[in-house]
C-alpha cells in the first residue's frame, strides 16, 4: 500500500460496501517501492515526504464523513486502531551560538522561547549555551539543528534581520579566469560565427561503447536504476549525442549544421576503493563542435560549397589561439581515435587538448546519418588549465615593413606542411612570421611519388627595415635545411 491501488480494492459504480482503511506509511519503503517499480503517484509524493502518523483516525472520520455527507451513505462500525508503538517526538539539540550564527542577529532567549511556544515545540531541558527540543510527530521537516533555526527565523521574518554594514570576512583575490565568463565568451565567439548551442542528455545508452577501444564498455557509470534501455549509462563524449541532434535535424530537411555544445563526460576506473568508493569516477568538461551540410545557405549568387575538414580546423584552432595557446607549441599527429576516419590530435605537456575529424562512416551509418559530419572535442579541462596561465600583453605595431617570398619545393608525398612549418621556425627563430601553404600540386610534370608545394615566408625586423641582402641569406638558409632534412628540391 502507500504507492498503488489494486483493482480488487478500487471502487466502481456498482459498489455499495466500502471498507476504509487509514494508515501510515513508512517514507524510506514508498520511496524505494515507487523507484522499483517506476511509479509516480500521487500517493506516493504524498507518502515519501512524510505524513503524521497521529493524524490516521482524523483522517479516516474525516473520509467516513465525506461518504455519508455527499453519497448518502452509513456509518456501520466502530474504528479499529492498531498503533502498536506511537510515534514519539523528534529530539534536538539547539544552542544559542549556532541559532546566532545562522540568523546572523541575537535574537534573545526569550524571543526564541515564544517563537518555540507558538510552533509547539517543547522545551525538554535548558542550559546555558542551549537547549534540547520536542518536535511534534507531525514537524517531519523538523529533525535537524538548521532545521529548528529555519522556522525560529521564518517566524521572527527575514525582514527583520538587519544587514551589516561591515563585511566580517577576508576577501581573497586570486587572478583566475572565471570559468562562467570564459565559457560565454567562446560561446558567444561561435554564436557570431554562425553556430547553434545544443544540450543533449548526459544519459545515453550504454551499448553505443560496445566494442571501442577509445572508450571501454567497462569504463561506462551504469545507472541502477535505468529509466529505460535508451537512457541506462552516463556519457563518455559528446559525439553520440551530437549525432542524434544531426540526424534528427537531416530527417527535417535542416541539413546544413553548425552546432556546439558544453557539456560533462564521465568515466567508471574499474576499481574498487572502500575508503573512498567516489574515486572510482572521474568526470571532465568538454566542448563539442559539429558541422555538416553546406559551408553557407543556398543563395541566387553562387553555388553552394560543402563544410569540409579545414573550416572546423580553422575555426578549432582560432578558439585555442583566443584561449592562449601558442599553435606552433603544441605537438600536431594524425589522430588514433577511432571516432574519426581522418583527424588531428593536438597535445601539450602529454596532455590532449583537441581532437578534429571527419566522423568515421560506421557511427554515421549507427545513427543513420547519411550526410559527412566533421567533429571537434576540446577537453575544456585542459584549455582552462592553460588559460590560467595567459597573460595578455600589449604589443607596439610594427613600424617597419614586412617582406614575402614564395617557394615551390619538391617533396615526397609523405613530407607534411607541418614539418616544414617547423622546420622553418626552428631555421629562422629572429625574423620569420609566417609560413603558409597556397598550392599544392601533383599531376603532370611531378615525378611518380613527389608533390610540389608552393609556400609562402613573410620576415620582418622590428627594428629596422630589411634589405635585400638579409632576406637572401635568410631564404637560402631555409632552402639548404629543407634539402638536407627533407630531400626537398626547389623547383624553378
Amino acid at each position: 500500500g502507500g504507492v498503488f491501488g489494486g483493482i480488487q480494492s478500487g471502487v466502481k459504480e456498482s459498489t455499495q460496501n466500502v471498507f476504509l482503511e487509514s494508515a501510515w506509511f513508512d517514507p524510506v519503503f514508498i520511496r524505494k517501492t515507487a523507484r522499483r517499480h517506476g511509479l509516480n503517484t500521487d500517493a506516493s509524493f504524498r507518502f515519501e515526504r512524510g505524513t503524521d502518523p497521529n493524524g490516521v483516525i482524523y483522517a479516516l472520520k474525516r473520509a467516513a464523513l465525506l461518504i455519508k455527507e455527499i453519497a448518502g451513505g452509513t456509518i456501520s462500525s466502530e474504528i479499529v486502531d492498531v498503533y502498536p508503538r506511537p510515534a514519539e517526538h523528534f529530539k534536538v539539540q539547539v544552542s544559542y551560538k549556532n541559532i546566532t550564527r545562522l540568523v546572523g542577529k541575537d535574537l534573545g532567549t526569550e524571543t526564541i522561547k515564544n517563537i518555540l511556544a507558538s510552533l509547539e515545540i517543547e522545551i525538554e531541558n535548558e542550559t546555558e549555551t542551549g537547549f534540547s527540543l520536542l518536535v511534534p510527530p507531525y514537524r517531519v521537516d523538523v529533525q535537524r539543528e538548521a532545521d529548528v533555526v529555519e522556522e525560529i527565523l521564518r517566524i521572527y521574518g527575514y525582514n527583520n534581520v538587519e544587514i551589516p554594514s561591515l563585511v566580517k570576512a577576508s576577501l581573497q583575490y586570486a587572478q583566475q579566469p572565471d570559468p562562467d565568463q570564459v565559457r560565454n565568451l567562446v560561446a558567444e565567439m561561435l554564436t557570431a560565427l554562425g553556430f547553434n548551442e545544443i544540450w543533449s542528455n548526459s544519459l545515453t545508452k550504454a551499448g553505443y561503447y560496445e566494442g571501442l577501444e577509445q572508450y571501454k564498455a567497462e569504463q561506462t557509470v551504469n545507472l541502477l536504476n535505468p529509466l529505460s534501455a535508451d537512457l541506462n549509462g552516463m556519457r563518455q563524449t559528446l559525439l553520440f549525442g551530437g549525432l542524434e541532434c544531426v540526424a534528427y535535424n537531416a530527417n527535417r530537411q535542416n541539413k546544413d549544421l553548425k552546432l556546439y555544445e558544453f557539456g560533462n563526460c564521465y568515466f567508471f576506473k574499474g576499481t574498487e576503493l572502500k575508503e573512498n568508493p567516489l574515486k572510482n569516477y572521474r568526470e571532465e568538461e568538454h566542448l563539442g563542435l559539429f558541422i555538416s551540410g553546406a559551408k553557407t545557405a543556398e543563395n541566387w549568387t553562387g553555388e553552394q560549397q560543402p563544410t569540409s575538414f579545414f573550416q572546423l580546423k580553422s575555426v578549432a584552432e582560432n578558439i585555442l589561439k583566443r584561449m592562449g595557446f601558442v599553435l606552433s607549441m603544441l605537438k600536431v599527429s594524425e589522430t588514433q581515435n577511432e571516432l574519426f576516419s581522418e583527424g588531428l590530435t593536438y597535445v601539450e605537456n602529454n596532455k590532449t587538448v583537441l581532437e578534429l575529424g571527419i566522423v568515421a562512416k560506421k557511427f554515421l551509418k549507427k545513427f543513420e546519418v547519411e550526410q559527412q559530419v566533421y567533429y571537434a572535442d576540446f577537453n575544456w579541462e585542459a584549455v582552462m588549465m592553460r588559460r590560467g596561465k595567459h597573460k595578455v600583453e600589449f604589443q607596439e605595431l610594427p613600424k617597419f615593413p614586412a617582406v614575402r617570398r614564395d617557394l615551390a619545393l619538391l617533396i615526397d608525398k609523405q613530407v607534411k606542411f607541418q614539418q616544414i612549418e617547423e622546420l622553418a621556425q626552428k631555421t629562422e627563430r629572429k625574423i620569420l612570421r609566417e609560413v603558409g601553404l597556397f598550392d599544392v600540386y601533383e599531376g603532370k610534370g611531378i615525378p611518380e611519388g613527389k608533390k610540389s608545394y608552393a609556400v609562402s615566408f613573410v620576415l620582418r625586423d622590428d627594428l629596422r627595415t630589411l634589405n635585400d641582402k638579409q632576406i637572401d641569406k635568410t631564404m637560402q638558409k631555409l632552402v639548404a635545411t629543407f634539402e638536407r632534412e627533407l630531400g626537398a628540391e626547389l623547383r624553378k
